[in-house]
């Protein structure tokens, strides 16, 4: 797993910045992402992925100890969806057959 701390210190080195430098620009990313999407808005990062915000209706559920109808409010809640390139680096490459 890599982790909030992890992924400051891979941004240190690939960009050749300080941890602190590091930490501010990863910090600063997530609070724009959050923002946006807070606000509604899709934030689309080419080739990695795009996060969405949808609306969800109101609908009935189920209280998991009691098991009594409950009423879920209606909310909205954040998708995320991979880019080509994420989709490409997490796919199982197979071997290609070779001919003779």
């Amino acid at each position: 797993m890599l982790g909030k701390s992890d992924l400051v210190r891979k941004v240190a080195a690939k960009a050749g910045m300080t941890g602190a430098k590091a930490t501010a620009a990863v910090n600063a990313t997530f609070e724009a992402i959050t923002e946006a999407a807070g606000q509604g808005e899709e934030v689309r990062l080419i080739g990695f992925g795009s996060f969405k915000v949808s609306e969800t209706k109101e609908r009935r559920g189920r209280h998991p100890r009691t098991g009594q109808p409950i009423t879920i409010a209606a909310g909205r809640r954040v998708s995320f969806s991979p880019g080509s390139k994420l989709t490409d680096a997490v796919a199982i490459k197979k071997p290609k057959a070779r001919t003779v």
